[in-house]
């Protein structure tokens, strides 16, 4: 490079206010930064199972397109082109949405990505793709109460079809009790029984833990189970099958699956364990206010942002176990009073 050249670009540098040694420091960053799938493989082994769990998928996605690509090269309108493509390929069931849903989690996903990118320090907020990719807003649930009927007519099939039914039964009857989310069922562990109080341990979404109460029938079942399934000698989990092995997300699977294939009018709605959980917790919030259903629910705090009242309104266990009661029609013996 001729000289000439040299104080051409040393002014222009000059101008621009940049330092010859910020620009180098700038190329080395450059090549610092990780590929799409090198990185993705770090969050892999980082996050939290259920967070891997549900951006996997997507990932899965976008290490195909963009695996050897670096964090930096990828810009907002190519992630609203690559989101766009996985909408159009989602999958139809009978109550699509358009896809939207599959475009949302898409974007999460990716945000997901870069977000630990910028705490990585990898890449500086102001140059996050991501949070300007558009992300479609999230729609009204489809989901509500189920009548009783309905509830009778999901029991009556996880207890009389299939290839464990005693099992089937459980898994619903905690779902109708304690209006819990799956992962609440599948990581109970026999440690977290406390028959004395016909109380159970759940430990859901965000690291939350709650004892919940349950009925003295249902306590009694859950305890046979163990009992009758090799104790605690294969799994410290609390739902197992014959042999022992624990329960997981397939049977689910294959629960809702059956009970689809049995109620033409679940399989229209696309009826799974979640529905169970807004019946529980409508019929709570009508019968008892909205704290009591909040607490049975196990959500967290409300913000400050919220309506005064609803900060200061708690309710107790002994509130959620006369609730239970009311639930279930069988007294428990942490209940405020028992309804007739």
């Amino acid at each position: 490079m001729r000289d000439d050249d040299l104080s051409t670009a040393a002014h222009l540098l000059s101008r621009l206010g940049i330092s010859i040694d910020e620009l180098v420091q700038h190329h080395n960053d450059h090549r610092s930064v990780p590929t799409f799938g090198e990185y993705i493989q770090r969050l892999r082994t980082a996050l939290p199972k259920s967070t891997v769990r549900n951006y996997q998928p997507y990932w899965r996605i976008v290490e195909t397109h963009w695996g050897a690509r670096a964090l930096d090269e990828a810009n907002t309108t190519e992630i609203d082109q690559l989101v766009k493509e996985h909408q159009l390929q989602a999958v139809v069931r009978v109550n699509a949405r358009g896809g939207r849903g599959a475009a949302a989690n898409m974007v999460s996903a990716i945000r997901c990505i870069y977000q630990h990118a910028e705490a990585d320090r990898l890449i500086r907020p102001a140059d996050n793709p991501a949070t300007r990719a558009h992300k479609p807003p999230q729609l009204p649930s489809t989901r509500h109460a189920l009548t009783f009927d309905q509830v009778r007519q999901i029991g009556h099939v996880a207890a009389t079809t299939g290839n464990d039914r005693e099992l089937d039964a459980l898994i619903v009857r905690l779902h109708i009790e304690t209006a819990c989310r799956k992962s609440g069922v599948l990581a109970l562990r026999v440690e977290d029984l406390n028959p004395e109080d016909c109380l159970i341990k759940l430990r859901e979404k965000g690291g939350t833990e709650r004892w919940q109460p349950i009925s003295p029938l249902l306590m009694s079942r859950l305890l046979d189970h163990v009992g009758s399934r090799r104790g605690s000698t294969t799994t410290t989990k609390a739902l197992r099958y014959r042999s022992g092995r624990p329960v997981g997300r397939r049977r689910y699977d294959y629960l809702s699956g059956r009970i689809r294939a049995h109620l033409p009018w679940a399989n229209t709605m696309q009826v799974s364990a979640h529905w169970l959980r807004y019946t529980t917790l409508t019929f709570v919030e009508r019968e008892f206010g909205l704290a009591v259903a909040r607490a049975y629910a196990g959500h967290g705090e409300p913000r400050y942002g919220d309506v005064a009242t609803i900060i200061y309104v708690r309710a107790s266990l002994a509130e959620v176990a006369e609730a239970l009661t009311a639930v279930t029609g069988f007294p428990h013996p942490l209940a405020l009073t028992t309804r007739p």
